[in-house]
């Protein structure tokens, strides 16, 4: 049987959610994941931080924006101070904003760390407690989830404690990306640690995030961890059909046939024409779109200097004739699958001063560690 996952009244099934990433799952990333998919799975809103929301910083509001299709409606928020942590959630339950709310405590970016956010965050368990606590109290009847890291680094482990507290608190599924902050994005994922975790919070589902490059990696994380779904996301930067690939292994249809070059172009096209007509100006689209050309082109045969070409066009005439320039007919390329994305690990994770002396002590952290930023 199929597996499902329940976040409050949603039924996901198959059981994957798009992970949070910035600048890469605004709305139109999500509409090629979705159409992808089918319409099936969860797919999450880039991270927004509470105060901007609250704040109705313009930008922000650009970024909750949902196409009519979306459903549910997932917003990922971050914050540090449990008042506007609470004013951000009341304003999407009052506001009909959104269906579902997850809350970041998995960044592990120095300028959020260094203010005692993000992943540094579970450490201090009153702080976290608090913050849970305002969500779920002025969530209404939106269920309120969250993605976590393993802890700081191996000295300081904190996610039995955060999934604990969050069973208390009320939060209804947790994921684990199960590195450090120290990891960052460097070695492998400790598949244990989520199966640990399930262990440990039985009484609501837990879903694993870390090296999932293809559907059978999905499926053999759910086998071998019991959890209860998986988080994707640097495994479809460039690569939004793996949705429905993943579709596929858990429903036990057989593979899709992987794409050829000519295939992929037309997705590159479509990205850069959605982003464009989001942003309501085509050559900014072309230029945000630029960040994904190497992404797509992982593994063909393209030569350097027109990969260069290809990420500085900013018109979508130029990228298709630059696209049209290519040997279109080229297969998937065996190299393409595996690790994409940012791989750097075993950093020093920065933070406040004293922040590690005593897990209680909550004093020290200022709403100025709400930046715009991302990362889990």
């Amino acid at each position: 049987m199929e597996p499902q996952l329940q976040i409050g009244p949603h039924a996901v099934r198959p059981p994957v959610v798009l992970a949070p990433m910035a600048g890469i799952t605004n709305a139109p990333f999500r509409t090629l994941c979705r159409e992808f998919s089918g319409g099936k799975g969860l797919f999450v809103s880039e991270m927004i931080t509470t105060r901007a929301l609250v704040e109705r910083n313009e930008k922000t509001m650009q970024l909750i924006h949902f196409d009519e299709t979306e459903k549910p409606r997932s917003i990922q928020l971050y914050g540090v101070d449990p008042a506007t942590v609470g004013k951000a959630v009341r304003m999407i339950a009052e506001e009909n904003l959104a269906d579902h709310i997850d809350l970041n405590f998995g960044c592990p970016v120095p300028k959020v760390t260094r203010k005692g956010g993000g992943s540094a965050l579970p450490y201090k368990r009153p702080l976290l407690r608090a913050i849970l606590r305002e969500a779920v109290s002025g969530s209404g009847d939106l269920p309120v989830t969250m993605k976590m890291r393993k802890g700081i680094n191996d000295e300081h482990i904190t996610f039995l404690d955060a999934g604990r507290i969050a069973v208390e608190e009320g939060v209804t599924a947790i994921a684990l990306h199960g590195r450090t902050a120290a990891q960052h994005y460097g070695g492998t994922a400790d598949w244990d640690a989520i199966a640990r975790l399930k262990e440990h919070v039985p009484e609501i589902p837990v879903l694993g995030n870390g090296d999932i490059w293809s559907a059978a990696d999905a499926v053999r994380m759910m086998a071998e961890t019991g959890c209860d779904g998986v988080v994707v996301g640097r495994g479809c930067l460039g690569r939004p059909w793996l949705f429905a690939d993943l579709v596929a292994a858990f429903e036990g249809t057989g593979a899709p046939k992987s794409p050829d070059l000519r295939e992929v172009s037309k997705v590159m096209l479509r990205h850069a024409t959605l982003l464009g007509e989001w942003i309501g100006d085509e050559a900014r689209g072309v230029i945000d779109f630029r960040k994904h050309v190497a992404w797509y082109l992982k593994g063909f045969a393209v030569g350097s200097e027109m990969r260069k070409r290809l990420a500085i066009t900013s018109s979508l005439a130029e990228l298709e004739d630059g696209l049209g320039e290519l040997d279109l007919d080229q297969g998937w390329p065996t190299g393409a699958d595996g690790p994409r994305g940012r791989t750097s690990g075993n950093n020093r994770v920065v933070l406040p001063d004293g922040w590690l002396k005593d897990p209680y002590d909550c004093a020290g952290i200022s709403e100025d560690a709400e930046l715009d930023t991302s990362g889990g």
